[in-house]
C-alpha cells in the first residue's frame, strides 16, 4: 500500500522530492485530535527516514489552517480529560521535533486561522509563507489552558520573552503583516499566490545538498543550549563530518573551484 493512503486527519502527496502534508479536517477547522497526532508523527516519521524526501510542504485543507486543540473532543473524554491531552501531545511534539531535526527543509503555509496547536505548528517551520488572510493567535488561556505543540520554545526564540508573554497572557490576534513586522512569517502573499510561492521554493530546496540543510537546521535549533565553546566546535564536527561523508559537500567544492553550477543528489 502506498505511504499515506490510510490516513484520514491529513494528506500525504509526493510532487517530485517534495512531500506535502495537508491537515485535512476542514469541517473541523483543522483541529488537532488522536488520529491526526498520530498521523502526523507517521508522516513525520518517513519524512525523517526516507532520503528521497528532500523538502516537506505543510499546510491546511480548507479556509483554516488550524483552529487548534479538539476541544469538543477533549471534553468528550470528561474525567478521562487529561490523559486524552497526554497521548494527542505526545504524537504532535514528536513529531513537532522530527520536522525541526530531520534533514529536508520544513516550509509551512499558513493558508488562514492559525490558532492554539495551529499556532504552535505555524511558527515551527524552517520557512513560513503565510496568507493574506492569514491570523496567528496563542488562544490557549483563553480555554484555560497552557501551551503546547513547542510554542513556547520557538515563540520567545522569534520575538523575545516580553512579547512571547504579551501574546500568550493577551492573546492578541496578529495578522499576516503583523505577523510578518514580528518575525514570526517570512513571506505573505495573496491568497492564489501562496502555495505557488511554497512550492517554488520547495522545488529549490529539494535540489539542494539536503544534509547540509540537516546539520544547519540541527545546529540552529541547540545554539542556545550551547555556550560558544560548545557550538562552534559542534559546527567543526558537522562540516567535517560533511566532508568525509556526504557526496553533495565534495561536488558543491569542486564546482566552485570549477565554476560550475552544483548538481546536488541530497547525498
Amino acid at each position: 500500500m502506498k505511504f499515506g493512503t490510510d490516513f484520514e486527519a491529513i494528506n500525504f502527496e509526493m510532487d517530485g522530492a517534495v512531500a506535502i502534508i495537508t491537515l485535512n479536517r476542514p469541517n473541523n477547522a483543522n483541529s488537532l485530535n488522536d488520529r491526526m497526532s498520530e498521523e502526523l508523527l507517521k508522516a513525520a516519521t518517513h519524512c525523517d527516514s526516507d532520503p528521497s524526501i528532500r523538502a516537506v510542504v505543510f499546510t491546511g485543507a480548507g479556509k483554516m489552517f488550524s483552529a487548534g486543540g479538539d476541544l469538543p473532543a477533549f471534553h468528550a473524554e470528561g474525567e478521562g480529560m487529561s490523559e486524552y491531552m497526554r497521548y494527542a501531545t505526545a504524537g504532535l511534539h514528536a513529531a513537532v521535533s522530527r520536522f525541526a531535526r530531520m534533514n529536508a527543509p520544513f516550509l509551512v503555509a499558513v493558508n488562514g486561522v492559525a490558532a492554539g496547536a495551529g499556532f504552535s505548528m505555524a511558527i515551527s517551520g524552517d520557512l513560513v509563507f503565510a496568507s493574506e488572510k492569514a491570523v496567528f493567535t496563542e488562544a490557549y488561556t483563553k480555554a484555560g489552558v497552557s501551551p503546547d505543540g513547542s510554542s513556547t520554545w520557538f515563540l520567545p526564540r522569534l520575538v523575545g520573552k516580553v512579547k512571547a508573554m504579551q501574546l500568550i497572557l493577551l492573546n492578541d490576534v496578529l495578522t499576516a503583516s503583523e505577523a510578518l513586522e514580528w518575525g514570526l512569517v517570512n513571506e505573505v502573499l495573496p491568497a492564489d499566490d501562496l502555495m505557488p510561492r511554497v512550492m517554488e521554493v520547495a522545488q529549490q530546496l529539494a535540489s539542494g545538498p539536503t544534509l547540509a540543510y540537516g546539520e544547519a537546521k540541527r545546529l540552529v535549533a541547540d545554539s542556545l543550549s550551547n555556550g560558544l565553546e560548545t557550538q562552534m566546535e559542534m559546527e567543526t564536527r558537522a562540516i567535517a563530518g560533511l566532508a568525509r561523508a556526504s557526496k553533495d559537500t565534495k561536488e558543491g567544492v569542486s564546482a566552485f573551484v570549477e565554476k560550475r553550477k552544483p548538481d546536488f543528489k541530497g547525498w
